[in-house]
């Protein structure tokens, strides 16, 4: 693969569980995983644009994006960043469906602040760049340390790697467009409840493909209650007992093999 082209990679959450409030935001005890077999591809195209510049098809207006969102972060650091971006375009190939809870957008963000950290010579570590991502989304840091699998919880800030086999996802978007706001209000008001820190630190030391044997699709999502409240044709997309669900959805996964 050219220098200059690179793959944003798309994430499952094994499980998700809520563990409480903070402000305006849930907490959440969580297990991401990298999806192997489906990424977009970022470019670094040498077109002179007169400032950031974003090529592809979007479902949202350019001050929306998340990737315009990490520039205007970025920029803020060092002169470096606009000069990078009077030289460069950024082309954006996706293959992520959008809205979709496997995070493409937020993946977007946190290979674009890596590409320009290591372009640009910031120095920043992982960490100050997590840290950035977070006011951008909850699920940019998880991107930015690139790890395989890794345990999240905060509101997402918190992220540390699970060394594990990386097992063989297989995904499924229905078009459903599922509205996170709806879903996690219907949550509150009907399913609200918080996992306890005993059975959390069990979870978090559990392999995933433990999680995947032992668990149902509700027992290891808290969402998908309200989501299937909300959009009961999403079970005309299950397959079997082995399927679940990652974010606050549409998408469903399960393990090849």
């Amino acid at each position: 693969m050219s220098q200059n082209i690179y793959r944003s990679y798309a994430k499952v959450n094994i499980f998700l569980k809520i563990s409480g409030k903070r402000d305006n935001y849930h907490t959440i005890v969580s297990r991401f995983m990298r999806v192997q077999n489906l990424y977009d591809t970022i470019e670094l195209i040498e077109n002179n644009p007169n400032g950031f510049n974003l090529i592809g098809e979007f479902g949202c207006e350019l001050k929306k994006n998340t990737m315009y969102k990490a520039y205007i972060l970025l920029k803020d650091l060092s002169s470096k960043v606009d000069q990078f971006f009077s030289r460069y375009s950024i082309k954006v190939e996706k293959k992520i469906p959008e809205f979709a809870g496997l995070g493409g957008g937020s993946s977007n963000a946190a290979c674009l602040i890596n590409i320009i950290n290591e372009k640009c010579e910031l120095g920043l570590s992982k960490d100050e760049l997590a840290m950035l991502g977070v006011k951008i989304g909850a699920d940019v840091p998880f991107f930015i340390y690139e790890y395989n699998s890794a345990n999240v919880t905060g509101i997402g800030e918190i992220v540390e790697e699970f060394k594990e086999d990386i097992l063989d996802i297989k995904t499924l978007t229905p078009a459903i467009k599922c509205d996170t706001k709806e879903i996690f209000t219907l949550f509150r008001e009907k399913f609200y409840k918080e996992i306890s820190k005993s059975d959390a630190d069990k979870l978090l030391q559990m392999k995933s493909e433990t999680v995947i044997n032992n668990f149902s699709i509700e027992e290891s999502n808290d969402l998908f209650e309200p989501v299937k409240t909300l959009y009961p044709q999403i079970k005309n997309y299950i397959k079997n007992n082995k399927t679940f669900f990652s974010g606050s959805g549409s998408s469903l996964f399960w393990i090849e093999g």
